[in-house]
């Protein structure tokens, strides 16, 4: 049996405390079962956002006549689109096992990895036993119980990210972050994109005016059946067809398609580990339960990122792992959350971070259109579109900025900053903004706080 000094369990995320604990002389294994580099790099937010970014060049060619500008059309080389995505992702995984591999402390074990006792695990016939372990083993899409879905063939994001052949029409069953952002890479592309949605909102985690926006926005380019649920799948030749029921009503709608995307969640990865053979315990849904400090409740063994189900997103992963490396050298403090920003990169984008309406209703709050300011004028921003920001009425502080328009992934970044130095509303209305640039819309979003 090999005897290390650290155990992770997971190579995305886990790899930055892998790497580091490794630098500092630590003897360090690794186990994953897929390429490395996680979800994000191969599944996830990589392949993604580059598709993605594709698919918004062709809502600007689309909207070109807006600005006087007549071309002819464009083709879809889509072939070319997923081979260039699929090569950049597969060449970065394997420059990172190249690295982990001349590594002279690090031992990597690829495979399966199931505990077998306290801090032991064993990948095929190996045995390993740590001093300390990190599980950072990520999460896997959650495939509903839908009658007949498990005899057609339905993709999860994994396979709509590397689809060979764009298909004509597409249904998705859920209208959270994956359904809607893929909805507009396939419906950008020239794909008819039908969405099925439970709730009454296109992803209802939102602020519910960006919620609101999306959905209409949505609405306009695609089919969305809010307020449906998928009750049954078929499969019709060499289509498939899925059967929406009316929340409200009871009546029934079939929708036939050429592909199928379920985009209804992920389910943590704890369940293939055999945890309790090693004392970690889970949460009634499934995530490893964790304390402030991502202590597990078996000694020396902390988990992080998707597994633990509190902010899932890669750049938090990453917020974790530093907090994770620190607590195996003996620096031990708890996670601050305060400041844990996302964006949804749709068309148009979402992006958001701190507090909302709902949970601080006592917040005052400023809101601004894009279409007011002179760049929103320039590129025609639809009045819809807005800037969101709470503030506390004693202190001024911002607390919260909700964003649904262009590059709202990007000015997000001036109230993260903002809140992260505890500045005031004030703060940001007094310094001075290049004009006539986006930014602009944030700051008009402050000065129109209503105290």
């Amino acid at each position: 049996m090999k005897e290390v000094d650290l155990l992770v369990i997971g190579a995305g995320s886990g790899l930055d405390v892998a790497a580091a604990a490794a630098e500092s002389g630590l003897r360090v294994a690794i186990v994953e079962k897929g390429p490395l580099g996680g979800t994000c790099l191969n599944r996830g937010c990589i392949p993604s956002k580059m598709l993605i970014y594709c698919a918004d060049v062709a809502r600007t060619l689309d909207r070109s006549k807006e600005f006087g500008l007549v071309h002819k059309g464009y083709q879809v080389k889509w072939k070319s689109i997923i081979e260039r995505v699929s090569k950049s992702v597969d060449e970065d995984a394997a420059n990172i096992l190249k690295s982990v591999k001349r590594a002279s402390n690090i031992s990597l074990l690829q495979g399966e990895g199931k505990f077998v006792g306290e801090r032991t695990i064993q990948v095929g016939k190996q045995k390993v036993r740590a001093k300390k372990v990190v599980i950072a083993a990520g999460a896997r899409p959650a495939i509903p119980p839908i009658p007949g879905l498990d005899k057609v063939s339905f993709m999860t994001s994994k396979e709509a990210l590397r689809l060979k052949k764009q298909p004509k029409s597409l249904t998705i069953i859920g209208g959270g972050y994956i359904g809607c952002e893929l909805a507009h890479f396939y419906g950008s592309l020239g794909t008819k994109v039908t969405i099925i949605q439970r709730n009454d909102v296109l992803v209802p985690a939102e602020d519910p005016t960006m919620s609101e926006v999306l959905t209409m926005e949505y609405n306009k380019r695609f089919k969305v059946l809010t307020n449906h649920t998928a009750t049954a799948v078929e499969k019709n030749g060499s289509s498939i067809t899925v059967t929406a029921k009316d929340n409200n009503s009871g009546r029934k709608k079939r929708i036939t398609s050429d592909a199928l995307l379920v985009a209804t969640g992920v389910r943590p990865n704890a369940d293939r580990l055999d945890l309790d053979k090693t004392g970690v315990k889970l949460r009634d849904d499934g995530f490893i339960a964790v304390n402030d400090f991502l202590e597990t409740s078996a000694k020396n063994v902390w988990a992080f990122g998707d597994i633990i189900g509190r902010y899932m997103f890669k750049h938090m992963a990453n917020h974790e792992a530093q907090y994770v490396y620190g607590a195996i050298r003996g620096h031990r403090h708890k996670v601050d959350y305060s400041v844990a920003p996302h964006a949804v990169f749709s068309h148009p984008q979402i992006a958001a971070v701190g507090a909302t309406e709902s949970d601080s209703p006592d917040a005052a709050v400023g809101t601004y259109s894009f279409s007011h300011t002179g760049m929103g004028e320039a590129m025609r921003v639809r009045k819809e579109y807005v800037v969101k920001v709470l503030a506390d009425r004693s202190s001024r502080r911002i607390i919260g900025c909700h964003i649904i328009g262009p590059e709202a992934s990007t000015l997000i970044h001036e109230s993260i900053l903002a809140m992260k130095l505890n500045a005031t509303a004030d703060d940001v209305v007094e310094t001075i903004h290049v004009h006539p640039a986006l930014p602009e819309v944030v700051q008009r979003a402050c000065a129109n706080i209503k105290w």
